[in-house]
């Protein structure tokens, strides 16, 4: 129950995903750049206060109160773009917006943790993912039915708001921080234990004249790092003027892009559902590794189907739903990961590396539709995600 808060915000943030491009690109007549400046300049301000929200609420062993915070800052901030036009303090609000909305990123991901055993963990997080997902997919369907009912802006935004509000308000009464927090120290003991277990084995075979059945290795938290910031980066390079790529050159009217995104949405539960009935991922690392080159190969099949003009926006619906459904596999295996290998204290990392990948993806992607056009993007984009999978490969 205490999720439910997070299906609400979630509905908001679903409707603002393809309502702020196409207002600044359409209704304040903002430039592709303009854009990019906007989303790059929010997720780079977001970084170190993600890294600061993971800190503080491990220091104070307080996660409720970050929750809160982020759910009445978006509240308000988002009422307050209903009193302006100017892209400057438009761009201003989104960037103070974003470094207080990641508030409850870290804290979400402790309850979760800490909350369930190990072994629970990607079943737990498919859940909430799930959930909020479902909440993402109606704020879309909102979207949708806002633009066919031609609703003003100011409408639509105090729409947004107003979701957030009710976000704020249960979680008053649903979230209770931990009483006991030991569970991510737990299993980092155990992954010790486990390795230095691993050890005496390979020691004791070699000393008896037989060759190792054990592979005694570390997982590289820096090529698991730098994986998790080149997918951010070629997932935000791809995606981020992909509502104006609808709108623009397949010529979709704003109802059927909302649609598209659903469908996207949709995928996503889809891979969050088949994640929840897995009881147990043995080899999370070589899954890993092929989601990454799948999304890779997928954006290569969609500038394919693209340019012999093949069936083309529903091969854009096809590839929305593969596409998420991709990433929602990769999330859970990453983000569990994650909490095996960031210790506490610093569970902000995860986001700040997702936020620093996010951050140069998202001015890099509209800069390169702006001066190479969209389908050079797009490749520009499929080429990092093979060299994340290679940067897996090679070192993990």
């Amino acid at each position: 129950m205490w999720r439910l808060g997070f299906f609400f915000h979630e509905m908001a943030f679903g409707l603002l995903s393809i309502f702020i491009p196409l207002y600044v690109v359409r209704t304040l007549g903002g430039s592709l750049v303009e854009l990019g400046i906007m989303i790059s300049a929010a997720l780079l301000f977001s970084i170190p206060a993600s890294f600061f929200w993971g800190y503080i609420c491990d220091k104070t062993r307080r996660y409720k109160v970050y929750i809160l915070l982020s759910f009445a800052s978006a509240t308000i901030i988002i009422y307050l773009f209903t009193l302006t036009t100017s892209i400057v303090l438009l761009i201003i609000l989104y960037v103070a917006m974003a470094m207080l909305h990641v508030a409850h990123e870290s804290p979400k991901n402790v309850l979760i943790a800490e909350h369930y055993s190990r072994n629970e963990w990607e079943r737990s997080f498919a859940s909430y993912q799930r959930l909020t997902e479902v909440g993402w997919l109606i704020g879309l369907l909102l979207g949708a039915i806002a633009a066919t009912l031609s609703l003003s802006t100011r409408y639509t935004l105090l729409l947004c708001s107003g979701l957030n509000f009710t976000a704020f308000a249960l979680s008053i009464v649903l979230i209770a921080d931990p009483i006991i927090i030991f569970e991510r120290r737990l299993v980092g003991i155990e992954k010790k234990i486990d390795y230095a277990s691993h050890g005496l084995i390979v020691a004791s075979q070699m000393l008896e004249g037989y060759s190792p059945r054990y592979k005694l290795q570390k997982e590289s938290f820096l090529a698991f790092s730098l994986a998790l910031v080149f997918f951010s980066l070629a997932s935000n390079v791809f995606l981020t003027p992909l509502p104006i790529f609808f709108a623009q050159k397949l010529a979709l009217p704003t109802s059927l892009i909302y649609i598209i995104y659903m469908l996207n949405s949709g995928g996503a539960i889809v891979g969050y559902s088949f994640i929840r009935r897995r009881s147990t991922f043995t080899d999370s690392k070589t899954q890993i590794r092929r989601i990454v080159l799948l999304r890779g190969a997928l954006i290569f099949l969609l500038v394919a189907a693209i340019e012999i003009a093949f069936a083309t926006t529903f091969s854009a619906a096809l590839f929305m739903v593969l596409f998420n459904f991709a990433y929602a596999v990769y999330y859970i295996l990453t983000i569990s990961l994650s909490m095996e290998l960031i210790p506490e204290g610093k569970v902000g990392i995860f986001d700040v590396l997702v936020g620093l990948g996010a951050a140069s993806g998202s001015f890099l992607g509209p800069f390169l539709a702006q001066m190479l056009g969209f389908l050079p993007q797009f490749l520009i984009a499929s080429a990092i995600f093979f060299l994340a999978f290679a940067i897996l490969k090679i070192f993990t």
